[in-house]
C-alpha cells in the first residue's frame, strides 16, 4: 500500500471514529434515564397492581403477557414514527416547496426525521399511558383483552390505510404537474428555437437566389448564437429528465416503505400475541405453573416458527414477528423461574430452621414473578425500539440519504427529546415517561443504525474498524460502563442495521 492510502485509512479510519461515538454517546447516554425509569416502575407501589394480577394469569401468562405487550407497543411506537416521517417526506417530494432543486437536501431529511422522531416518542408516551391505566383499572386480563382486540384490529386498520392512501395519493400531485410544466416550457423553447432557425435557413436561401454572399459576419454570430442555444436547451432538458427519475424513484421508495412497514404493523404483533393468549388461559384455568404448560408452550412455539420460517415469501414483519415470540417464550420463562426461586429460598430457610409461612412464600413468588416479567418485558422493549430504530437508520445510509445526516442528525434530536423527556417526567407518568423513553431509545437507535451502515460501507477496513471502535467507545463512556448491557444492545442494533426490510 502507498502511503497515500495508507492516509486515506487513517484519515477514513478518524472519521469514522468521530461518527461512530456520536451515535455510541446518544445509546450510551440513554442507559442511566433507562435505569432511573425502571427503577421507578419495579417499586413497591406501581409493581402492587402486576403482583395481584400474578395468581390469575399464572407466571407464564405474566411473563408472556408482559412481554407481549411491551414489545407491541415498542414496535407500534416506531412503525408509527416512520409512517409519519413517510408521510412528511413523501409530501415534501410531491411539492418540492423547500427542495426543489435536490431531493436528497438537508431539508427533506431534516423534516422527515423531526416528524418521525416525535412520532415515536409521542405515541410511546401514548402508548405507555395507555397501558399503565388499563393495568390499574382492569388488572392484566383487561390487558389481556386489550392486546387481542388491538392484535385483532390490526390487519382490519392496514385495509383501511391502505384505502385512504391510494385515495390521498391522487392528491399529491403537484409534483408531477410540475414536472409537466417544466417539460412544456421546454418543448416551447425548442419549438421556437426551431422555428428561428428555420427563418434563418429560408432568408439565407433567399439571399443566395438573389445573388448574396456566402455567409457574413453577422450570419455567423447568429449561427453561433442559435447553437449556443441549443446546447444550453439540451442541457437543461437532461438535467429536468435526471431530476425527474431521481424524484420519482424517491418517492417509489418512499411508499415502498410506508407499505412495508404498514404490513409490519398489521402482522408481526400475531405470533407473540398467541404465545400470551395461550399461556394466560392456562393460567385462567389454574395451570400456570404446570410443567405441561411448558411443554404446550414450546411445541407452540417450534411450530409457528416453522410454518413462519419456511414461508416461500419471507418477509421483514416474520422475522421480527418469530424474534417477538421467541422474546416473549424467554421472559415466560424467567418469569416462571424467578418464582421457583422463591420456593427454593424457602425451602432452605426451612431446612435451617425457619418456618415461613405459605402466605409468605405466595407473596414471596409474586413478587419476585412481578419484578422478573416486568424487568425483562422492558429490556426486551429497549431491544426492539434500539433495533427497529437502527433498521431505519441503516436503510436511510443505504439509500445514500448521508452516513453524516443520518448519524448526527437523528443523534441531535434524541438528544433535545431527552432532555424534553426527563423535564416533563412528573407530567408523563410513569407509564407515559417510560413509553416516551423507549421511543427516544428508538432515535438512538436510528444513530446507532447510521454509523452501524457506514462501517459496513466504509472502503478499508481500517475505517469499519474505526467506526465500530467509535460506537463502542462511545456507548461504554456514555453508559457508565454497563459492559453486559451494551453488549447485549450493540449487536442486536449491528444486525438490525444491516437487515433491510424492503
Amino acid at each position: 500500500m502507498t502511503k497515500l492510502g495508507v492516509r486515506s485509512s487513517v484519515m477514513e479510519s478518524a472519521v469514522g471514529f468521530a461518527l461512530g461515538a456520536v451515535g455510541g454517546c446518544i445509546l450510551g447516554a440513554t442507559e442511566d434515564p433507562v435505569y432511573r425509569t425502571l427503577s421507578l416502575m419495579t417499586a413497591a407501589g406501581p409493581l402492587k397492581p402486576v403482583m395481584e394480577e400474578a395468581r390469575t394469569v399464572g407466571p407464564l401468562g405474566l411473563g408472556a403477557l408482559m412481554a407481549a405487550t411491551a414489545l407491541t407497543a415498542s414496535m407500534t411506537s416506531v412503525v408509527a414514527g416512520v409512517i409519519l416521517a413517510a408521510v412528511v417526506a413523501s409530501v415534501g417530494v410531491a411539492t418540492r416547496s423547500c427542495w426543489a432543486a435536490h431531493p436528497h437536501s438537508v431539508g427533506l431529511w431534516a423534516s422527515a426525521g423531526l416528524a418521525g422522531a416525535f412520532g415515536t416518542t409521542l405515541s410511546g408516551a401514548t402508548l405507555g399511558a395507555q397501558i399503565e391505566w388499563i393495568v390499574q383499572s382492569y388488572g392484566m386480563v383487561g390487558m389481556l383483552w386489550a392486546l387481542s382486540v388491538f392484535t385483532a384490529l390490526k390487519p382490519l386498520l392496514r385495509s383501511l390505510f391502505m384505502l385512504l392512501w391510494k385515495q390521498t395519493e391522487g392528491c399529491c400531485t403537484l409534483g408531477s404537474e410540475v414536472w409537466t410544466r417544466q417539460k412544456e416550457t421546454l418543448q416551447t423553447s425548442e419549438l421556437q428555437q426551431r422555428q428561428r432557425v428555420t427563418v434563418q435557413i429560408e432568408q439565407r436561401i433567399l439571399a443566395l437566389e438573389g445573388g448574396g454572399g456566402i455567409c457574413g459576419e453577422e450570419q455567423r454570430t447568429a449561427w453561433a448564437t442559435e447553437r449556443q442555444e441549443r446546447e444550453e436547451l439540451e442541457r437543461r432538458r437532461m438535467q429536468s429528465e435526471e431530476a425527474e427519475m431521481e424524484h420519482r424513484s424517491l418517492q417509489d421508495w418512499i411508499n415502498m416503505a410506508l407499505l412495508k412497514y404498514v404490513d409490519f404493523l398489521a402482522f408481526s404483533g400475531i405470533p407473540m400475541t398467541v404465545i400470551a393468549i395461550v399461556t394466560s388461559v392456562f393460567g385462567l384455568s389454574g395451570y400456570g405453573g404446570h410443567q405441561s404448560v411448558f411443554l404446550v408452550l414450546l411445541a407452540l412455539v417450534g411450530i409457528m416458527a416453522l410454518f413462519l420460517l419456511k414461508y416461500s415469501d419471507f418477509k421483514f414483519w416474520m422475522l421480527v414477528g418469530c424474534l417477538g415470540m421467541f422474546a416473549s417464550f424467554v421472559v415466560a420463562m424467567l418469569t416462571l423461574h424467578a418464582g421457583q426461586e422463591a420456593v427454593t429460598a424457602a425451602a432452605r430457610m426451612r431446612a435451617a430452621g425457619q418456618n415461613p409461612s405459605r402466605e409468605n412464600i405466595t407473596s414471596r413468588m409474586d413478587q419476585q414473578a412481578s419484578l422478573e416479567a416486568l424487568s425483562a418485558a422492558f429490556f426486551g422493549a429497549k431491544l426492539c425500539q434500539l433495533g427497529l430504530g437502527a433498521t431505519v437508520g441503516g436503510g436511510l445510509v443505504r439509500r445514500a440519504a448521508g452516513e453524516v445526516k443520518v448519524t448526527v442528525g437523528t443523534a441531535l434530536i434524541a438528544a433535545g427529546l431527552l432532555g424534553g423527556v426527563q423535564l416533563l417526567a412528573p407530567v408523563l407518568g410513569e407509564g407515559g415517561g417510560a413509553g416516551a423513553l423507549l421511543g427516544v431509545v428508538g432515535v438512538a437507535g436510528a444513530s446507532v443504525g447510521g454509523a452501524a451502515a457506514a462501517a459496513g460501507r466504509s472502503s478499508s477496513r481500517l475505517g469499519a474498524l474505526g467506526t465500530l471502535g467509535g460506537l463502542v467507545m462511545g456507548a461504554l463512556v456514555f453508559g457508565r460502563w454497563h459492559f453486559v448491557n451494551i453488549g447485549l444492545q450493540l449487536p442486536v442494533a449491528f444486525v438490525f442495521a444491516m437487515t433491510n426490510p424492503l
